[in-house]
């Protein structure tokens, strides 16, 4: 049997999804016209693009990174949702850490880890390891949504990024 027969891990296919939804992260904050555009609100919204960005970054290294991978990363939520004003180079460089980050603990979620409860129950509930990491990854493609409306409604441009191309998918 070709090795390309073989079914891909679905750690594999989430760890590619995580790095094409945070590529796309950074493609919106570098769409800002300026740093202070990223630290801006529309009516009826409370999160920033920026907030947005730090948010997903430590969310996920903290729940794959430091719970799943002992990664050692200590999460300071408070921050992700308080902090304002970092430049549009600082809140990427936020990004590509997740990126490196992420791409450092997938490889490492074992399949025993999938087929078991998630180690410290988000929000108090029991959750299926494997069922949590998809959770996150559409939590994470949810903010780049509004990360996405967000910029547009700033801006007040219509011009898409291509958040989730296709071909990072294929394969």
């Amino acid at each position: 049997m070709d090795h390309y027969d073989l079914p891909m891990p679905l750690t594999s296919t989430l760890q590619t999804m995580v790095v094409r939804e945070l590529e796309s992260f950074i493609k919106e904050i570098e769409a800002f016209p300026d740093d202070a555009s990223v630290w801006a609100l529309a009516p009826g919204v409370t999160n920033s693009a920026g907030t947005l960005a730090l948010h997903v970054c430590g969310n996920l290294r903290h729940f794959i990174g430091a719970v799943l991978t002992n990664s050692g990363y200590v999460r300071n939520r408070e921050r992700e949702f308080s902090h304002r004003g970092s430049s549009r180079s600082e809140v990427v460089a936020e990004l590509r850490a997740g990126i490196e980050a992420m791409s450092q603990a997938f490889p490492k979620v074992t399949a025993a880890q999938l087929d078991t409860d998630y180690p410290q129950p988000p929000g108090g509930h029991t959750i299926n390891t494997e069922r949590f990491l998809v959770h996150l990854v559409a939590h994470l493609a949810f903010h780049l949504g509004q990360a996405g409306y967000l910029r547009r409604i700033v801006t007040e441009s219509n011009v898409s990024i291509n958040p989730l191309p296709l071909g990072a998918l294929v394969g």
